[in-house]
């Protein structure tokens, strides 16, 4: 019984991988464009390569969950930032998830060993 049950969860598992249903939340790369344009440019470039200050930080090809993470922490105030608190505050899930895969799909930081 026990291996039986075992087995069906591996098949589900892999079936679920196979068909995607990991990635079920849904990223619009191109709503997170246009988001960022309207919103994150100013100071941090088009492509998130680009900030406005030595201060400000690069988004292009940072991780997309670290990108949500912070997000989601400037918008619920468990992170203070007087310039990113409130531009976060309005910003959807889906907002939120948009970006962060636009961002997360732009050419990051190039390190040479």
């Amino acid at each position: 019984m026990i291996e039986a049950m075992r087995i069906t969860l591996i098949a589900v598992s892999v079936l679920a991988l196979a068909t995607g249903a990991s990635s079920a939340i849904a990223r619009d790369y191109e709503a997170g464009k246009k988001k960022a344009a309207e919103v994150c440019a100013a100071c941090h470039g088009e492509d998130g390569n680009k900030p406005l200050t030595p201060d400000t930080p690069k988004l292009g090809g940072q991780y997309y969950d670290y990108l949500v993470h912070a997000l989601e922490q400037y918008k619920n105030g468990k992170r203070q930032n007087p310039l990113m608190s409130p531009m976060a505050a309005p910003l959807s899930k889906e907002d939120i998830r948009d970006l962060s895969f636009y961002f997360s799909k732009q050419q990051g930081l190039d390190v040479r060993y």
